[in-house]
């Protein structure tokens, strides 16, 4: 009974750091206010946890490695709920940005115990079906966690909508405390055999790619409220509601990819670049207009939703001989890619006015392109089990 429910809290305990990483994102215009800061100042606040996360994600996640994984859980998940009270109380900028700083270094080691943990808690032929379970913490967090924080903020107030967020982490602290028993690790890979395959071409026009990719996607994404309010002339509860409606569709948008991955991976990474030229330069068109923008907002959500299971389908390919510190690097350079995405979005914010966010997002998306076929040119296989699988 106690793996049974294991699982959901492990879930859970993802939606809270999603709620926590990306609920910022429909309180920007909020936090600019109170603080009087400009909203692309305010966009660091989603860039900095990102960079953190990249800088230190594969370091963290190798110390981390030989740790009781109860105990990490634990002290993670600690860390976001303390952080989320920060953010409700204080009335420092320079406060809530370290505090952004310093549970963005627990968010790889949290994502990569967690997906261990249900693994190590079902027999060997559900472990797939656990590890998308957990994942699914991610799409949830999107679809109800971010709308919920800028709902939260704007109804009631900014502290109100943290205090929801440490409240969905202390809940999973909890669930993690009475279900996960202790579990010390007792085999663990060299550092050496992970780091390995740092050597390999491939593996670096892989996370250059998969950087690219979540640029073109948070360049413009980092600034939803900004854009809806700005550009299409939408009121503070419109966006809350177009930000439920991107996450709602973005489940729809999972199996959408799903489906597509499963038939090729390689024509699915190739077309994502292209699907999110396409839907930029939709967004640009029908940007002024209310009823034709609420349409293009839910075909971007679609879209959107393949970011995160593309990716990792693509980077997994080229690290199946350490899937841990693979996993790592996908999430260091996801991150990285939306700290790199939100400052560029800032700048052509802050420089070109918000209408051209969307031409940051179509210079992100064609370098992805590029680097994603740049690793195809290289061809090559990689061995898994013995067999030899085409890259």
């Amino acid at each position: 009974m106690k793996s049974k429910l294991l699982i959901p809290v492990l879930a859970l305990g993802v939606f809270g750091i999603i709620t926590t990483e990306m609920g910022i994102i429909g309180v920007l215009p909020q936090i600019s206010e109170k603080f009087g800061i400009s909203t692309s100042s305010a966009g660091w606040l989603v860039g900095v946890f990102a960079l953190v996360v990249a800088v230190t994600g594969p370091f963290m996640t190798l110390v981390a490695s030989g740790i009781n994984r109860k105990t990490v859980l634990l002290v993670a998940i600690a860390v976001f709920a303390v952080s989320n009270l920060v953010y409700a109380t204080t009335s420092s900028f320079e406060v809530m940005f370290a505090f952004r700083i310093i549970p963005a270094v627990a968010h790889p080691v949290f994502f990569a115990v967690a997906l261990a943990s249900a693994v190590r808690s079902v027999p060997p032929e559900k472990a797939a079906a656990a590890t998308t379970k957990v994942f699914a913490g991610v799409t949830v967090g999107f679809a109800f966690g971010v709308p919920l924080t800028s709902y939260l903020a704007e109804n009631f107030s900014v502290s109100t909508a943290f205090v929801f967020g440490a409240g969905i982490n202390v809940l999973a602290f909890v669930g993690i405390m009475a279900l996960l028993p202790s579990s010390p690790v007792t085999q663990q890979m060299s550092y050496g055999a992970q780091v390995g395959i740092l050597r390999r071409p491939r593996v670096w026009l892989t996370v250059i790619s998969v950087m690219f990719v979540f640029s073109a996607m948070f360049s413009v994404y980092g600034y939803f409220a900004e854009y809806l309010g700005d550009v299409t002339g939408m009121s503070g509860s419109w966006i809350s509601a177009m930000l439920l409606a991107f996450g709602v569709v973005m489940i729809f948008g999972n199996f959408v990819f799903g489906a597509m991955l499963g038939k090729s991976v390689v024509r699915t990474v190739v077309a994502f670049p292209v699907l999110y030229v396409v839907v930029y330069v939709l967004i640009y068109l029908v940007g002024p207009h209310s009823v034709p923008m609420i349409v293009g907002v839910l075909i971007w959500g679609v879209v959107h939703s393949g970011g995160l299971v593309v990716s990792q389908s693509w980077m997994g390919r080229d690290a199946v001989d350490a899937p841990e510190f693979g996993n790592s690097l996908f999430i260091s350079f996801s991150n990285l890619g939306i700290t790199v995405g939100t400052m560029v979005g800032g700048w052509f914010l802050g420089h070109l006015g918000t209408r051209q966010l969307v031409w940051a997002g179509v210079l992100f998306a064609v370098l992805g392109l590029m680097t994603i076929t740049a690793r195809l040119a290289l061809g090559g296989v990689h061995r898994e089990s013995g067999a030899r699988v085409p890259v």
